[in-house]
């Protein structure tokens, strides 16, 4: 802001764009602080998930995404299936 201030104070254009910016930031950190710091709300309570995998309605499992095709590469890998154990 004070560069834009003392240097370029008659480029609106620039002006706009960094308060748009500011605006945007200070939005997402409303929001992870709503989420506790989470950048993605949980869908379901941490709560009913443990009682779930508890009574076999649902299963545990790592998410393996290829790094290099992540849009179209990716498994699941389910505790106490295959291999490796993994949590």
């Amino acid at each position: 802001q004070n560069y834009l201030d003392n240097f370029w104070p008659d480029l609106k254009a620039a002006h706009e764009l960094f308060d748009s910016i500011v605006q945007a930031r200070r939005e997402r950190e409303s929001e992870s602080q709503e989420n506790h710091g989470k950048e993605y709300p949980e869908h379901l309570p941490m709560e009913i998930l443990e009682a779930g995998i508890k009574s076999g309605r649902y299963l545990q499992g790592t998410l393996n995404v290829n790094k290099h095709r992540a849009q179209l590469e990716a498994f699941v890998r389910l505790q106490g299936f295959g291999s490796k154990d993994t949590g």
